[in-house]
């Protein structure tokens, strides 16, 4: 049911496929709002016309991240972004994980005097997905890699691969204006032989998250002072058993909203809530 349009938001995208553009159309339609998909670089994009841009699929902006932090300063001078330009700016960057003050995954910050690990997960502070991301067992693999991407001017992290995604999975908690919706165990992108890694991540199943995991997500949320539309929490289990965070998506997460039946109509009324 479409309720009476009070509001208008522009749904920030880009020109490639995003399978849960029109499930958000659509439930934000039902609660009055009317969105409008807008590539993120459109130059002529005209941001005043809306009370709100919601950032949501800019997914090529990682090769051009200081272009997409510019628009995003700029957007927010003509209208309401969310998440914030300063969210932005810092969450694209994953040294965030540096100074969130949080347990995480182990992480050593340069191709140089690896640790001794079983086995290394490789990638650029700045990117997306498993792109330019790299699994060895190999030291010496792994620190070439690292030297490689630093060659190029690209900061790296180098963390240990954990084995516990192989049969727990990363679990993602959903948070809609502050508030949980929902729980999903999502597919591990770096198992060798899995097929089709961006079908492999889009693949996850509803969850509980147990007690710890819960309490994590919270103190996670706690660290972040602005005002968040969305926030998604990946958090992995180290051998000890003991949760941590590998991710804090606050970009371009996707939201998994197919999997639990309410999650979209919550994201809506969370948009409404903020502008309200």
């Amino acid at each position: 049911m479409q309720g009476e349009i009070s509001m208008k938001a522009a749904y920030v995208t880009w020109d490639g496929p995003d399978p849960e553009r029109e499930t958000v159309l659509s439930a934000w339609l039902a609660e009055g709002i009317e969105g409008a998909p807008v590539r993120w670089d459109d130059p002529e994009a005209d941001w005043s016309e809306f009370d709100a841009a919601v950032v949501r699929s800019p997914w090529d902006y990682v090769g051009r991240r200081d272009e997409f932090i510019d628009w995003a300063w700029r957007a927010e001078q003509h209208t309401r972004l969310l998440n914030p330009a300063s969210v932005l700016a810092w969450n694209t960057d994953k040294t965030y994980l540096k100074h969130l003050g949080v347990p995480t995954v182990p992480t050593h910050w340069s191709s140089l005097a690896l640790p001794d690990w079983a086995e290394y997960v490789v990638k650029p502070t700045i990117s997306a997905g498993a792109r330019d991301t790299i699994r060895t067992a190999s030291a010496q693999e792994a620190a070439a890699f690292a030297a490689s991407l630093e060659a190029q001017g690209r900061p790296i992290m180098v963390q240990p691969y954990v084995e516990s995604v192989e049969h727990e999975g990363e679990l993602s908690l959903h948070y809609f204006n502050g508030q949980f919706s929902h729980a999903v165990r999502r597919t591990p992108l770096l198992i060798p032989d899995i097929g089709d890694l961006n079908d492999a991540g889009a693949k996850a199943t509803l969850r509980d998250p147990d007690d710890d995991q819960f309490d994590l997500a919270e103190e996670i949320l706690g660290k972040v002072a602005e005002p968040l539309l969305y926030a998604r929490i990946d958090l992995v289990r180290m051998p000890g058993g003991e949760p941590v965070l590998i991710e804090l998506e606050l970009t371009e997460p996707f939201l998994y909203l197919d999997t639990e039946l309410e999650a979209p109509s919550f994201f809506a009324r969370a948009l409404k809530e903020m502008l309200a």
